[in-house]
């Protein structure tokens, strides 16, 4: 009988173990993240042990991105909020002083990154030598910024969480020797390149990428916003440049019409072939697994297959 008894209260807790979850959802903590590396890396790093969330719907161009009274609800629900900079999300310090939640950890993914800037005047610094340019929020765009970026991440994870920060740990190490080679692959594409020149139908995003490997990138946009459209002269301007250099290949941007990449391609009869600047990514890319180390493998692969046909 005393048998009996301890096979089924074996059996009972056998059964309880294989039916609780490894950690309750309401147990787990929530990060919100105002762009897709981000969300990718905490992902990443995270796996199940918290619940993540974009900010910004699949598919929206987030430039174009204008919190609500929503979205602040959003945030304050969170644990940690991890955004960018104050450049590229010019919204973030109204949003933040309107945050209900004093235990909020909110994070700048940027921190600890040398900004570099985009001057529109380059050609006339010698008349001009005051001017100055933007800096350029697109700091993700080198491999080597984005570990530093992730690793800011890592660091708010394990602050907040604690008890598991040998698992964010592991997975954050993994990550980071996935952008060490993804850093060797960029390395490989501009080892001997026949040019230097990327010429991009869309506005200035891969800057960071260009200053490691002093790359040009041509363009007829005059700034970091797709919404200002670039002018005619521009245009024209970037058609004989890439007549001079005998370039066929134009790079357009994910999540805008490349009316002017079309354009240009048009008179030029140059290739189209997306660049993807990983902000943000459609529903469809999302469903497919993408990643930020995909996204930017499948961009080295284009570029490389660019200079190829040139």
């Amino acid at each position: 009988m005393k048998k009996t008894l301890v096979i089924l209260f074996v059996g009972f807790m056998l059964i309880l173990n294989g039916c609780a979850p490894t950690q309750p959802e309401s147990e787990k903590i929530t990060v919100i993240t105002s762009l897709f590396p981000q969300y990718d890396f905490v992902r990443q790093i995270a796996k199940d042990k918290v619940n993540v969330s974009l900010l910004l719907p699949a598919g929206v161009e987030p430039h174009s991105f204008e919190p609500t009274p929503q979205t602040i609800v959003t945030i304050g629900d969170a644990d940690i909020f991890i955004y960018t900079n104050t450049m590229m999300e010019p919204w973030i310090e109204k949003v933040v002083d309107n945050v209900v939640n004093e235990d909020l950890l909110i994070v700048e993914s940027s921190l600890g990154i040398e900004y570099i800037e985009h001057s529109e005047e380059e050609e006339h610094e010698e008349e001009e030598e005051e001017e100055h340019g933007e800096l350029d929020p697109h700091v993700w765009l080198d491999p080597l910024n984005a570990k530093i970026m992730a690793q800011n991440i890592l660091t708010a994870l394990i602050e907040v969480d604690p008890e598991n920060s040998d698992f964010y740990q592991t997975n954050a190490n993994a990550l980071f020797l996935q952008l060490d080679e993804l850093k060797a692959e960029y390395d490989a594409v501009f080892a001997n390149p026949a040019h230097r020149t990327i010429i991009y139908g869309g506005h200035f995003a891969f800057g960071y990428l260009a200053d490691r490997y002093g790359l040009e990138i041509l363009s007829p946009y005059t700034g970091f916003s797709p919404n200002a459209e670039p002018t005619p002269q521009a245009i024209v301007e970037l058609i004989n440049r890439m007549t001079e250099l005998n370039i066929k290949t134009i790079y357009y941007q994910e999540l805008i019409d490349p009316k002017t990449a079309r354009v240009i391609a048009e008179q030029t009869g140059a290739k189209m072939v997306l660049l993807h600047g990983a902000h943000n990514v459609t529903t469809e890319e999302l469903q497919a697994g993408a990643t930020y180390v995909s996204i930017m493998r499948e961009n080295a692969q284009k570029l490389m297959e660019g200079f190829k046909n040139e």
